[in-house]
């Protein structure tokens, strides 16, 4: 394994300023990895002018489109020559089963290129005409790109998060600081490597280590920075917004959810099982969009406990290394006793617990937990309201497709949402009536590069991925020339 005792800025690897380091864990044994660097006001300090060097100064704004294609295209290759090491990094780091690291870095790859696309195309839309009420003038807009981009990354898809940020801001010609999160940096470290290996050029592309409430925290309040994105929860969320607002940076949220997901009697009640355990339990539950509220019309309602409790229970949990395991550990003790917490207080506020909700007997080290259903979850309780981030779905029935619909709204976030029926013109007309962001019709989570993502209320602002993704991290400027050869004589007769 490399060392990761230092960050990547300006080109080139440097040790913390402070000499800070910290400890990062396997969540499976709860084992040492490996020590980490850890950086300080001080070391975002010394990134950020790196960056702003390479921004007002270096060649990367002042590529076309199709050269800094290019490099992203380099960069894609190599996350796809190292694969399988950096998706079993990815498992000792954050726990997830390896299938599902390996889709991870797969995806990661895949969206260098999807970008390398965009910026080759960026080239023949940058300049519009814009049509305008008087002949005398011309006018165009112009996309040109936002400058210098801070990123803040969570700990569920540390790499993927990486590059939902990294490739759009790259491709539109901006440089960019990632704080990766402190429980899962290696991957952001490897990316780094990856990135001087294909030559990108030096403060385009800085990475530094450390705790959100240093390194996150200087960066968002750098005055050096013109745009911050963010991914993680909506208390942190609130403060990066109250940072930038000092500055009046561009800033790009995605936030937490509470996902509901609507299932008509009408379903096939195997595809019903599959896509609620899939909207769930897949990246053990620590998924922002997770459909965590399930709404079960009632004549559905019990079979389809019964059945979801008898295929749950056949959930093999364990090290994501371990061939067929579908479950791993949360990523870290603090998540597992909140989550444990949770459960407890789904109890204590009359939920119904169907199965799940402890420790695995046969696991007595790392942060494991039994995949947990709750049935008759009170619509008012915490666990129905709050986000949980963990193996642990809520369920309860409905009557009526307007009372679903209700329901499935009544909450202050608006990630995802989904929809199961036979009958699709009702899945088309409940998917319009959601207030959320993303929205499945008979399925959960599946998320593409192409298509934006982002939410409503309090899960977010602005989205990402897609052509949305660039515009993320373009201006949009307009040039108006006068064309006239008769003087204006507004005051000159």
């Amino acid at each position: 394994m490399n060392r990761y005792d230092q960050f990547y800025i300006n080109g080139q690897w440097v040790s913390p300023i402070e000499g800070g380091s910290f400890e990062s864990f396997d969540p499976s044994d709860e084992s040492l990895i490996t020590t980490v660097a850890s950086g300080s006001a001080a070391d975002i300090d010394v990134a950020v002018k790196a960056a702003r060097a390479a921004f007002d100064e270096g060649p990367w704004p002042r590529m076309s489109g199709a050269e800094r294609g290019v490099y992203l295209r380099k960069i894609a290759d190599g996350i796809r020559a190292r694969q399988e090491e950096l998706a079993e990094i990815e498992v000792r780091d954050n726990g997830k089963p390896f299938p599902e690291a390996m889709w991870d870095i797969g995806d990661t790859a895949g969206c260098f290129d999807f970008y390398a696309n965009l910026a080759e195309e960026l080239d023949e839309r940058r300049e519009k005409p814009v049509a305008l009420a008087d002949d005398r003038f011309s006018s165009l807009a112009r996309k040109e790109p936002i400058g210098v981009a801070g990123a803040i990354v969570p700990w569920n898809f540390p790499m993927l998060m990486a590059s939902w940020k990294i490739a759009p801001a790259l491709a539109a010609g901006c440089s960019i600081i990632l704080k990766p999160a402190e429980q899962t940096s290696l991957t952001a470290l490897e990316l780094a490597r990856i990135a001087d290996e294909a030559g990108v050029p030096a403060g385009v592309l800085n990475i530094v280590t450390g705790p959100g409430s240093k390194v996150g925290a200087a960066l968002t309040a750098h005055p050096g920075v013109d745009k911050l994105a963010f991914t993680g929860s909506v208390p942190v969320g609130s403060r990066i917004m109250q940072a930038a607002a000092q500055d009046i940076k561009n800033v790009t949220l995605e936030l937490g959810g509470k996902s509901p997901f609507v299932i008509f009697a009408d379903s096939d009640i195997e595809q019903a099982v599959e896509w609620i355990m899939f909207g769930i339990f897949w990246n053990k539950g620590e998924v922002c969009s997770a459909t965590s509220r399930v709404l079960v019309e009632r004549s559905a309602y019990e079979p389809l406990l019964a059945r979801l409790a008898e295929e749950v229970r056949k959930v093999k949990i364990g090290n994501g290394m371990e061939e067929g395991v579908l479950l791993g550990p949360l990523v870290n003790r603090s998540q597992y006793d909140g989550t444990l917490k949770a459960i407890s207080r789904g109890l204590e506020e009359g939920a119904r617990l169907v199965c799940g909700g402890e420790r695995p007997a046969h696991l007595d080290k790392g942060f494991y937990l039994q995949p947990t259903v709750f049935a008759d979850v009170p619509e008012d309780s915490w666990i129905w309201n709050e986000e949980i981030f963990a193996p642990v779905v809520c369920i309860r029935p409905f009557d009526s497709e307007d009372e679903a619909i209700k329901s499935a709204n009544n909450s202050r976030f608006g990630l995802g949402a989904a929809v199961m029926s036979k009958d699709l013109e009702r899945c088309e007309r409940v998917a319009r009536k959601f207030r959320a962001g993303i929205v499945w019709i008979n399925c959960s989570q599946p998320t593409f590069t192409e298509a934006p993502w982002g939410g409503y209320k309090q899960s977010g602002i602005g989205r990402e991925l897609g052509e949305w993704g660039l515009n993320n991290y373009l201006e949009t400027k307009q040039i108006t020339r006068y064309n006239s050869e008769q003087p204006w004589g507004w005051y000159i007769k």
